[in-house]
């Protein structure tokens, strides 16, 4: 199989599909791998690692494009829909639910889209997700201790705190990967904790995990807004796999919130777990709300593209040669995290929490392959 890695065209998009070490167990498979010229470069990756590997460089996007597979990190952008067709696979990282102009693109085209985020594995994990989960939840931390800062607009709080100064209070919607992670980071820079997740058995995990050092509470309504009273950083970790994030922060909630707090929606490439929620970019991350400081940019680790990258081609490269091994029909036969990763394919929507969350009509994929 021909696989082709594009550079990433997202504003400020600096990871890369794969890495040297992926492409030499490609080609040592008995694969083609066409790299565009440049597209490791912002990951610290240069061509000639590339091309040791035994990667083909090419100097434009169409000509990786023009492969049976293209292994990216993000959902394509307008300038690359030009490039969707018919008998192309495409391997990345989608978050379709809020995108309706894309997943008609992807259905009109009849391009064969597999999603990173809904590969789901038989004990419910969701291992191409789990990296970016894990770098973006600590992430959260570090960009909100930095936006709390008052020449960058929020209250001027240390989260720590010093001796004889209360640290900042940090509250967490969802206990899942990203909570997880950003609970640890929190807790480890001196801040008051609290968790918020509706799943029981996860709330007891965690307060093993920290030895009952953090606050955690049950999902409700009246939990979110009595926490938000007192919350310094606000960060938004709830995912549901496919569909659109659950709106749990009401916009009146907010408004009970301390003028210069600051919120992280992590969930915000499935449109947001905050009424107020819109998508930003590394260009322009911030904006206020009701006195909050919002930071939704969705691809959070594109700023550390380095860790990021390894991260992720770590998780996904075993899915690559799959794929690339065995073709699509057989992968999903044999795999049914694959299978359940594919959202589009010749021309139907073949992801339920896609079709729900847009009001569209869908297909189980084993109905129409």
């Amino acid at each position: 199989m021909i696989i082709g890695v594009p550079k990433e065209t997202k504003d400020h998009e600096t990871r890369v599909g794969l890495v040297p070490s992926g492409v030499h167990q490609l080609v040592e498979a008995g694969h083609e791998v066409v790299v565009e010229t440049g597209a490791g470069v912002p990951s610290s990756l240069p061509d000639s690692e590339y091309e040791e590997a035994g990667a083909r460089i090419v100097a434009t996007a169409a000509e990786a494009w023009q492969s049976q597979m293209v292994v990216k990190v993000k959902e394509p952008q307008t300038a690359e829909y030009a490039f969707l067709r018919p008998n192309l696979i495409l391997f990345t990282y989608l978050h379709l639910a809020p995108l309706p102009e894309l997943t008609d693109r992807l259905v009109k085209t009849s391009t064969t889209a597999i999603a990173y985020e809904t590969i789901k594995e038989s004990d419910g994990s969701l291992p191409l997700l789990t990296p970016m989960s894990e770098v973006a939840g600590r992430m959260a931390v570090q960009v909100g201790a930095q936006y709390l800062e008052r020449p960058n607009g929020g209250r001027g709080i240390l989260l720590g705190g010093v001796p004889g100064v209360s640290p900042a209070n940090v509250v967490i919607l969802g206990g899942g990967i990203v909570g997880l992670n950003a609970a640890k980071i929190a807790y480890g820079l001196g801040a008051l904790v609290t968790v918020i997740d509706k799943n029981l058995n996860r709330l007891r995990n965690l307060d093993d995990i920290f030895n009952s050092r953090i606050v955690t509470l049950a999902s409700n309504a009246f939990h979110i807004r009595d926490s938000l009273r007192l919350a310094d950083l606000l960060i938004g970790g709830v995912l549901i796999p496919g569909a659109s994030a659950p709106r749990l922060v009401r916009r009146e909630m907010l408004r009970d919130m301390k003028p210069g707090a600051v919120a992280v929606d992590v969930a915000i490439d499935q449109g947001g777990c905050m009424e107020t929620s819109r998508a930003t970019t590394h260009t322009d991350p911030v904006y206020f709300e009701e006195g909050v400081l919002h930071y939704c940019v969705s691809n959070m680790p594109a700023a550390v593209p380095h860790t990021s990258t390894m991260a992720l081609t770590n998780a996904t490269l075993p899915y690559v040669l799959q794929l690339a091994n065995m073709g699509l029909g057989l992968a999903c036969d044999r795999s049914e995290a694959i299978r359940q990763g594919v959202n589009t394919y010749n021309g139907h929507i073949t992801c339920a929490a896609v079709g729900q969350s847009q009001g569209l009509p869908f297909k189980d994929l084993r109905a129409v392959i």
